[in-house]
């Protein structure tokens, strides 16, 4: 069964087994580099990201005690490891803002038809790095601002404050582009 191949495989792995750690590779690269893609600036930052999280598996394999899914155990490695990464990158402080209460009241629709998802996941990667931190950890991955804020070591109100900028500065992205759009379907 294919639970019973994970297990081998996570045991194999343990033993550092260099060719199951390929495989191991093999499988979850994919899953694992879309995430990542939602925490950088550039596909390739993305891909040293990816790079950084796999080492981190191997190493921290052995912690893992096969109670819950393998994948969400990876999957949160490589979040923390993204906003690690992120506290490391950053040498200045977040901006301390008060409690805004528009914050709840924006809404970005995700769901529009006319962009393409990988123009969307480049207006994400284009975000500063802590809105873009924010917004991926919120939006995309279902943190809450309690979470968030502990996580970071930022307060609730500033996580609310980083993702209404954030999605301020998408949605700019999002309207320039549909604008764009449909000034160059009027001249086709």
């Amino acid at each position: 069964t294919p639970r019973l191949r994970l297990e081998q495989l996570i045991k194999r792995c343990k033993k550092k087994d260099v060719s199951a750690q390929k495989v191991l590779y093999e499988i979850y690269r994919q899953k694992l580099f879309s995430i990542c893609l939602k925490y950088t600036a550039s596909y390739a930052e993305a891909e040293d990201h990816l790079h950084d999280v796999f080492i981190e598996i191997y190493q921290k394999i052995h912690q893992y005690k096969g109670i819950g899914s393998f994948e969400g155990w990876m999957k949160r490695i490589a979040i923390n490891k993204a906003i690690d990464r992120y506290k490391k990158k950053t040498t200045f402080e977040l901006a301390q803002h008060k409690e805004n209460s528009l914050i709840d009241e924006v809404y970005l629709d995700f769901e529009e038809p006319n962009i393409p998802f990988e123009k969307l996941l480049q207006f994400i990667q284009e975000l500063p790095d802590q809105y873009r931190l924010i917004f991926s950890l919120y939006e995309l991955d279902g943190y809450s601002h309690k979470a968030i804020a502990k996580q970071v070591r930022i307060s609730e109100s500033t996580s609310k404050s980083n993702l209404f900028r954030a999605k301020q500065r998408l949605k700019k992205r999002i309207s320039d582009y549909l604008i764009q759009t449909r000034k160059e379907e009027v001249h086709e």
